[in-house]
């Protein structure tokens, strides 16, 4: 069982004609959804302080049926052997209830406990969701040294158009977690980046978080407008939102 607290550091810097870069904390809860023996503060599928809901992952955006949305993914583009092996879900929880991932992300995890296959479940600010689908051709273990490729089809940011690729590294072990995603499109793209420590989830980890980084992803998603603004008065051009891809998950 799997249910670790990670406090991490984000990275993101624009490159291109119209430059931005920003860092700050944000808190994620590491967990395979199979635990019961949960902190007081801490619930699943529950209003709690922090809480995972199924609903908010795996699946059509606010109609999400957890891991068992994996299975059927890996079984539909032709991984069901990996279908039964360990699946862990890294996503800022709900606190108080709200809840807003930009990018949540499935790992899913052999015998020996390698990283075989990621899923990046990506949210925007419009309610819409697509998930990128991310192995090695030969489904060998992906290492911090790997770079994955997939190619550029949902819409993110109103700033940046819906092309190019994503070049996506992930370090996972027993003591941390690193992801480093690199978006291109010509001379313009953006960089972003998370890494944090691993540590057993507790009611304490949880209060000390929502003292010093009260409102959770409320917060995120607060920045991520500040944020957009800043573009905005820097001179980025807006993009409005086109319509949403058909498929709910592609494969490089």
């Amino acid at each position: 069982m799997t249910l670790d607290h990670i406090y991490g550091k984000t990275f993101h810097g624009r490159y291109g004609s119209v430059k931005n870069a920003f860092t700050y904390g944000v808190d994620y809860v590491l967990t395979d959804l199979s635990d019961r023996n949960l902190p007081t503060l801490f619930s699943r599928n529950k209003f709690n302080l922090a809480a995972i809901h199924d609903v908010d992952h795996g699946g059509k955006r606010d109609a999400g049926v957890g891991s068992k949305w994996v299975k059927e993914t890996l079984c539909q583009n032709g991984l069901k052997d990996l279908s039964e092996e360990k699946i862990l879900l890294l996503a800022q929880p709900r606190i108080w209830g709200h809840v807003f991932n930009p990018v949540s992300f499935w790992f899913v995890l052999d015998a020996n406990e390698d990283l075989r296959v990621v899923i990046a479940e990506v949210n925007n600010t419009f309610g819409d969701r697509h998930s990128y689908l991310c192995h090695k051709e030969d489904l060998s273990p992906i290492t911090r040294e790997d770079t994955l490729k997939a190619k550029k089809i949902f819409h993110v940011s109103p700033f940046q158009d819906v092309a190019g690729s994503y070049q996506f590294r992930f370090d996972f072990s027993e003591k941390s977690v690193g992801i480093w995603i690199d978006y291109k499109n010509g001379n313009k793209g953006l960089y972003a980046t998370y890494t944090g420590k691993r540590q057993k989830l507790t009611s304490a980890s949880i209060l000390s978080a929502a003292i010093k980084r009260p409102f959770g992803s409320l917060r995120v998603l607060a920045l991520i407008h500040w944020e957009a603004a800043k573009l905005w008065f820097k001179g980025a051009v807006f993009r409005p939102r086109p319509t949403p891809p058909a498929q709910e998950v592609s494969n490089g």
